[in-house]
């Protein structure tokens, strides 16, 4: 394990962090364009929410390991105890949804015998888990609500990142941007 530490992540986590933030974005964008769309194009749109899915799964996985073998910096010695405890259990639920989304829609495709589609590259297959199509759109509610989960701890991600800049000015937000000051 790396024991590098300082006021900032590193710049692969940055870029991981991003990438991963851009993406969950776009994917929730389109299942909701998705929605309002005949179900002929609502195919084809959809595939590229199962694709980016898979690809915010792998990019979350990375992450992980990235992680696991670089050790991130402590949190800031100013936040208060229910900001670290808030903070914890945000990212561990971020990390759980990050995976247990796109597993979960895995799953409930295998539901329905299909596979999922990466890019027009190759589809990821079906799982023999035995479910039929009633189980897969059961999951597939209950991917749609963590999904909504999701967004709503975006938000309270946004704006707890909000409040340290322009509120406490502790220079929090600029532990996960390659410019601007962090502070230990």
């Amino acid at each position: 394990m790396s024991m590098t530490q300082g006021a900032k992540y590193s710049k692969v986590a940055m870029l991981l962090h991003w990438l991963i933030a851009i993406a969950v974005i776009a994917n929730w964008q389109i299942a909701e364009r998705a929605h309002d769309l005949p179900q002929a194009e609502r195919g084809e749109v959809m595939s590229y929410h199962f694709s980016l899915g898979m690809t915010i799964l792998l990019l979350t996985l990375l992450r992980v390991i990235w992680r696991l073998l670089h050790r991130p910096p402590a949190l800031s010695a100013s936040l208060q105890p229910w900001e670290r405890i808030l903070a914890k259990t945000t990212h561990t639920l971020f990390y759980i949804l990050l995976i247990g989304l796109p597993l979960g829609g895995w799953i409930a495709m295998s539901g329905y015998g299909s596979g999922v589609p990466f890019w027009g590259l190759f589809e990821f297959p079906a799982l023999p888990l035995g479910l039929d199509e009633g189980t897969g759109h059961e999951i597939f509610e209950l991917h749609a609500t963590a999904g909504t989960v999701l967004i709503y701890l975006a938000g309270l991600h946004v704006l707890g990142a909000l409040k340290h800049t322009f509120v406490d000015k502790d220079g929090n937000l600029f532990r996960m941007l390659p410019f601007g000051t962090a502070r230990d």
